[in-house]
C-alpha cells in the first residue's frame, strides 16, 4: 500500500492555514505520487513570509529577492545536498479533523499521522504565502488554486523535474495542471 505522508509548519502570519487547505494538500500529493508513480515519502512543508523565503532564497540559489515556491530534494547525490538551516523557530500547528471533514477526505485523509512507519523523507517544499495570495490575485484565481498549483510544482522538483528548457517546462506544468484538474483546481 501506497504511504504518502505530508509533515507542514506555518510559520507566518498572513494567512490562517485550515484543516480543509491541508486535506486539500494530501489529496494533491497522494494524486501527484499516483501520477509519478511515488508509492511513499514523507514531505514537509513549510509556510513561511516573503523576508524568510528571500533569506533562504540569497543563502541557497545566490538570488536576493523572494520567491513564491522553493524545494529541497532530500534524494540528491550526498555531494550535492542542501542542508538547511533556518534560525527561526517554528511552532507545528496540528489540526484536528471532526467525522465529517475526515469523511469528505476520504481515503485522503490523514491515516498514517500517529502510524508508526518510518519514512524516507522525500524532501522540503517551502511556499511564500505572501507571494502565493498576491500571485492569485494577480491571475485571478483562489488561494487554494495557487497554493495547490506551488505545492504541486515543488513535488514535481522533489522527484527530479525541472523547467530549465521550454520543452522541459511544457512538461513539467503540464503534469502540475492535470494534477490540480484531477483534485477539481482548474483555471
Amino acid at each position: 500500500m501506497a504511504k504518502l505522508r505530508l509533515d507542514w509548519v506555518n510559520g507566518q502570519e498572513g494567512m490562517d492555514i485550515s484543516s480543509e487547505m491541508i486535506a486539500q494538500l494530501k489529496v494533491l500529493l497522494k494524486l501527484a505520487g499516483e501520477a509519478e508513480g511515488v508509492q511513499e515519502g514523507e514531505v514537509s512543508l513549510s509556510f513561511v513570509d516573503d523576508e524568510t523565503i528571500q533569506e533562504l532564497n540569497k543563502q541557497y540559489r545566490g538570488l536576493d529577492k523572494p520567491t513564491d515556491v522553493l524545494s529541497f530534494a532530500m534524494q540528491e547525490s550526498l555531494d550535492d545536498e542542501l542542508q538547511i538551516k533556518y534560525d527561526g523557530e517554528y511552532e507545528e500547528e496540528e489540526i484536528e479533523m471532526d467525522s465529517a471533514e475526515e469523511e469528505e477526505a476520504g481515503e485522503y485523509a490523514d491515516e498514517d499521522a500517529e502510524d508508526g512507519i518510518d519514512l524516507q523523507p522525500l524532501g522540503d517544499i517551502i511556499i511564500s504565502i505572501p507571494t502565493a495570495l498576491a500571485q492569485a490575485e494577480e491571475y485571478g484565481h483562489s488561494a487554494e488554486r495557487e497554493i495547490g498549483f506551488l505545492f504541486v510544482h515543488g513535488f514535481l522538483h522533489l522527484i527530479g523535474y525541472d523547467h530549465d528548457n521550454e520543452a522541459a517546462e511544457k512538461e513539467m506544468f503540464g503534469k502540475q495542471e492535470a494534477i490540480l484538474a484531477k483534485a477539481g483546481l482548474s483555471r
